[in-house]
This record gives structure tokens, C-alpha cells and sequence, in this order.
């Protein structure tokens, strides 16, 4: 616990006006430094864990205003300390005034980025995986993004993590206790069933590590590409999906000059549509720049919309140049104005119109379809949705993997035992269990202050 810690204090709704504000303290101080400017029918140093109280927020017997208190005693609070939080009418200019009273106590002060998911980190309630949750709930965009955050807050990923650790510990045991041993010639561990428990973390790793791009577009959502010729109809499908003219339609060839970015939410899933520049030799300044930007985005993109018209289909030329970018199975060919000719012969993945919204649907199903294809995960599942916790697990598997070949080539165990207590410290970095400061400060940096 940390009750040698400072009081801290800040604002946890959003600033500015609104119904209600609701300021939050914790740290040791917190119950009596909220108490000393408080009136109400009971003082709060008497109050029970997790009860509330009307009264009023006083500064030298004028009242800033009526407030509602709830006081959370440690550890049965957020933080593990003891906390209060003050729930004020929404004005600015009432919470700076109750946040001014309160920093004027010793011992008090504005809360760091962070630093109250931080102090329950430190003080046991969550580990650190579940500590990055909370983050990735707060910037959660969609139904899907929102329920894998809650289930790695729930702690699904750190009961993997733990469970592989164990097994990692267990067998790192009886390897470092064979070397006390080593001049009785003991063996407490047969070579080829160590082999056999790192296979078994070996695998459930590389388990881990697979789900990684379904847990990236949980999280971050999916950047979508439409590309192709001019005037096949990239904007009049971007348009027909927003249901909005949001991009400029015209048969003049090369209207579009710069990328249009717009977002939609298809099942709980966050596509960004990039409506792109035709790709195309031009002799017109600005838009040989917007096909440079074309082809930039379909570099960096998890699906790519090659459309073609019933009419100039698709160029072999083109697609060639799309497959030089990016990956096969990221293209999806749409083929576009379909109300204009019903008979064509064509290797379209999807046939549409983006006038009349036939085929629209269909489209939808190919790249839901196309993004978790042979994926049989879900928010249910220990998935991996952060590139740290991704690095430290590759580092893991990289230590198991020497490991491994030591244990094969019949080496000693002090070689094994280094390569596998490795392993086990990139784990434990995964959930906060061997961390370092600079790790800490980077993660809780990025959250806002009264978080």
C-alpha cells in the first residue's frame, strides 16, 4: 500500500458546463481534507465505506455550493486508498474553486495523467494489463472495441499469462535445483519432458500471438481503402455508405485530388473508408500528389476496395500495382454500375451499384468476412490487442525457442535455466509483475488527468 503517498485531486468528468461535476480525491488525507470543508449532518471522518452524504462545499462560512460526497475507504476502492469523490452542480467555475480549497491543504495536490489507475496498480487492485483496459474502454468506439477492452479488464488475458507462467516457473524450478545437485548427478526433470513443457508454452504463445490482428481491429478498427480508375464510382460508394454527399461525384476525370477519410461501424466493427485519388498518369501538378497519397494509403491498408465499372473493369496493370503494395488477400475486386449491364463476364468479388445500393450488403459480409477470415476468436476470448503486450510474448517465445535448442543439444542447465527465467520476466512485464519506471510513466502518461 502506499499511505506514505500524497492526497490527489482533480476533476474526473470532462471539463466545462454540464449537469453534474464530480471532482476526485485519493490518498490518505482524502476523507479528513474533503471533511474540513464540508458540512453536512455527519462529519466524514465517521462515515462508512461506500456511503453518501448531502451537504455543503464551504470556504470561510459562504457556501460554493450543495454537493453530494461519497466516501470509499481502503482497500475496497478504486485506488486502494481512501477516496472520496465530490459530485457538484457542472460549473467550471465551482469545481475550481472546491479544487482551490482543497490544494490549499498540505499534503494535496493535481493529480498526475493517470495517476489514480496508477496508485491501483501499485496498490494491487489491477494489474498492468488490466491497468491499459481501462484506457482502451475510455477511447472504445464500438460495441466490439468496447467488449474486448472489458473482458482483458476482467482479466482473461491475465489469467493466460498467469497460467503460462506458472507452468514456466514450475519447470525453471526443477531445472535451477538440478544445478544444487549437479555434483550428485540428480535428475528431477527427464530432457525430453522439459522439451515437451516448453513445446506446450511455445504453442499457447504462438496461440497468442495469432489472435493479435482480430484483437488490433477490436481495438483500432479497420483502415479501408477504396482505389481504382477514374470515375468508376469511388465517391459515389463512399457517398451512398455515408448516405451523405460527402464526396464530390462528376464525370470529369480526376475530381477527386486529395483522400476523403470518413468512419462507419459495420456490426460493432470501425471501418475507415479512404476514398482515394484515381490512380492514373496525369500531367496536372496536384493530382500526380493525390495518386502518390493513393498508392501511400493502400500501403498502409488492412483492406483495399479495387473497384472497376461494367464497363473499364479491371486492369491488369492496376492490380499489379496494387499487389506490389499491399497483400492479395487484402483486395477485395468490387465491380461497380451493375444497373447499367446485368450480363458480365468479370472475377468481381462483389458486384454493386452504388446508385441504386444493390449488392451493398453483400459487400459488407465480404469484408467483415475478409478481415477475420479463419479467425475463430472473439470477445470472449484471451486475445491480444496491444503491441506491448505482442513484443513481450515474441520475446518469450524467442527465450523458450533457445531454450529448447539448448535442452535438445543436451547443454547445461545453466544455459536452459538463463533462457527460461528470461521467458518468465517478458511474461511477468505483460501484467506489471516485473515493470520498470520508465515502462509505467509511458503507459499512465497517455491517460487523461482524472483517470
Amino acid at each position: 500500500m502506499l499511505d506514505d503517498e500524497d492526497t490527489i485531486i482533480a476533476l474526473a468528468t470532462p471539463a466545462g458546463v454540464g449537469a453534474i461535476s464530480v471532482i476526485r480525491i485519493s490518498g490518505p488525507s482524502s476523507i479528513s481534507s474533503v471533511d474540513s470543508i464540508f458540512t453536512g449532518k455527519k462529519k466524514l471522518t465517521d462515515a462508512s465505506s461506500h456511503s453518501i452524504h448531502y451537504g455543503t462545499i464551504d470556504d470561510d462560512e459562504e457556501i460554493v455550493d450543495d454537493v453530494l460526497v461519497s466516501v470509499f475507504r481502503k482497500p475496497n476502492s478504486y485506488t486502494g486508498e481512501n477516496s472520496v469523490e465530490i459530485s457538484t452542480h457542472g460549473s467550471p467555475l465551482i469545481t475550481q474553486k472546491i479544487i482551490e480549497l482543497l490544494i490549499k491543504i498540505d499534503g494535496v495536490r493535481i493529480a498526475e495523467p493517470g495517476e489514480f489507475t496508477k496508485r491501483a496498480f501499485l496498490n494491487n487492485r489491477i494489474d498492468l494489463s488490466q491497468a491499459e483496459a481501462v484506457l482502451d474502454i475510455i477511447n472504445a468506439r464500438t460495441d466490439a472495441s468496447l467488449r474486448g477492452s472489458r473482458n482483458q479488464l476482467d482479466g482473461l488475458l491475465s489469467a493466460k499469462v498467469n497460467e503460462l507462467r506458472d507452468i514456466l516457473v514450475s519447470t525453471s524450478s526443477f531445472v535451477e535445483l538440478e544445478l544444487d545437485f549437479a555434483e550428485e548427478d540428480i535428475e528431477l526433470i527427464d530432457n525430453s519432458e522439459l522439451i515437451k513443457r516448453i513445446d506446450k508454452i511455445v504453442n499457447e504463445i504462438d496461440i497468442l500471438l495469432s489472435t493479435y490482428s482480430f484483437g488490433r481491429v477490436l481495438r483500432d478498427g479497420v483502415n479501408v481503402t477504396i482505389v481504382g480508375q477514374p470515375n468508376v464510382g469511388k465517391s459515389s460508394l463512399l457517398n451512398y455508405i455515408l448516405k451523405e454527399s460527402r464526396a464530390i461525384v462528376s464525370e470529369i476525370p480526376g475530381t477527386t485530388r486529395d483522400i476523403i477519410r470518413e468512419e462507419i461501424t459495420i456490426d460493432g466493427i470501425l471501418f475507415r473508408m479512404y476514398d482515394t485519388a484515381g490512380i492514373r498518369t496525369s500531367d496536372d501538378e496536384i493530382e500526380k500528389e493525390g495518386v502518390i497519397r493513393s498508392r501511400n494509403a493502400v500501403k498502409n491498408s488492412d483492406l483495399i476496395l479495387f473497384m472497376g465499372d461494367v464497363n473499364l473493369l479491371f486492369p491488369e496493370d492496376l492490380f499489379n500495382e496494387l499487389l506490389g503494395l499491399n497483400k492479395p488477400e487484402h483486395i477485395i475486386k468490387v465491380l461497380n454500375k451493375i444497373d447499367l449491364k446485368k450480363d458480365i463476364g468479370t472475377d468481381a468479388d462483389v458486384l454493386i451499384s452504388a446508385k441504386t445500393g444493390e449488392g451493398i450488403n453483400t459487400l459488407f459480409e465480404s469484408m467483415k468476412n475478409r478481415v477475420f477470415q479463419n479467425s475463430d476468436y472473439s470477445e470472449q476470448s484471451a486475445i491480444v490487442s496491444n503491441i506491448r503486450h505482442y513484443n513481450c510474448l515474441k520475446r518469450a517465445k524467442e527465450s523458450l525457442m533457445n531454450a529448447e535448442k539448448s535442452a535438445e543439444e543436451k547443454m547445461s542447465g545453466e544455459f536452459i535455466s538463463v533462457d527460461l527465467r528470461t521467458a518468465e520476466n517478458s511474461l511477468a512485464e505483460i501484467i506489471g509483475v516485473v515493470t520498470t519506471d520508465d515502462i509505467l510513466n509511458n503507459i499512465f502518461s497517455k491517460f487523461c488527468i482524472g483517470k
